[in-house]
């Protein structure tokens, strides 16, 4: 079994879900004790969100790697990093280490693909949502993407980071999330990228008048059977 190295805290609240998730999927799959073996380092967000805000992506990619350099000299075989938005810097960090990074749009393309989705609806962050660095590897998959309207961009950022990466869940952001998505049902969307890994926290596939496709579900799945590949 190969070594998983989580780079995790971004929120822990959904870090809490990869770790579950991955030692099920180890569990389903060898069966009796098995779990899975991994390295799990969780970085300050408050940190990382600084960095977000200011534009200092620069920043946060020297701390993820530094990060992910310590990860690999513990014995990592591959690195996973629990949050769609830092993928943003997911080539810097690469440079610095020689184990791979398993990138969690790729993960997601497939998973679409595998669903036959050629447009999809996305949330996310303002980051992910707006900038190229998601997008563009669903759409060299030829998958074109719809994200909400700019008040709405600002309004599921501002849930993710006031409410859900604080553990907050309320029946008011879930409505508007639902609505939303029926926006997006109206303009072609055949399924909804839930691309921030909190949004599984307050939405499911009863929530949702489109096939979801939670990110944290889909890679911490790819990465157990990564690791026993």
């Amino acid at each position: 079994m190969k070594t998983i190295g989580l780079i995790g805290g971004m929120s822990w609240e959904s870090t809490v879900i990869y770790y579950q998730i991955i030692n099920q999927v180890i569990k389903e799959r060898l069966g009796g004790l098995h779990s899975a073996k991994l390295l799990l380092y969780s970085v300050d967000f408050a940190v990382i969100e600084e960095c977000q805000a200011n534009d200092e992506w620069n920043k946060s990619a020297d701390i993820l790697a530094d990060v992910a350099k310590n990860l690999e000299g513990a014995g990592a075989d591959f690195i996973v990093i629990c949050t769609n938005t830092m993928h943003k810097v997911v080539p810097q960090i690469q440079k610095q280490i020689s184990i791979p990074i398993l990138h969690i749009a790729d993960a997601t393309a497939d998973s679409l693909i595998d669903a036959g989705i050629k447009k999809v609806a996305l949330l996310g962050t303002k980051y992910t949502m707006t900038q190229g660095f998601y997008k563009e590897k669903l759409i060299a998959r030829g998958i074109s993407v719809v994200i909400p309207e700019e008040e709405d961009v600002e309004l599921v950022n501002r849930v993710i980071y006031e409410e859900l990466c604080l553990g907050v869940l309320t029946d008011t952001s879930r409505n508007q999330y639902q609505r939303i998505i029926g926006d997006m049902k109206a303009k072609g969307a055949e399924g909804v990228i839930l691309g921030c890994t909190e949004i599984g926290l307050l939405i499911n596939q009863e929530d949702s008048s489109l096939l979801i496709f939670d990110t944290t579900q889909i890679h911490a799945r790819v990465a157990a059977v990564e690791a026993i590949s």
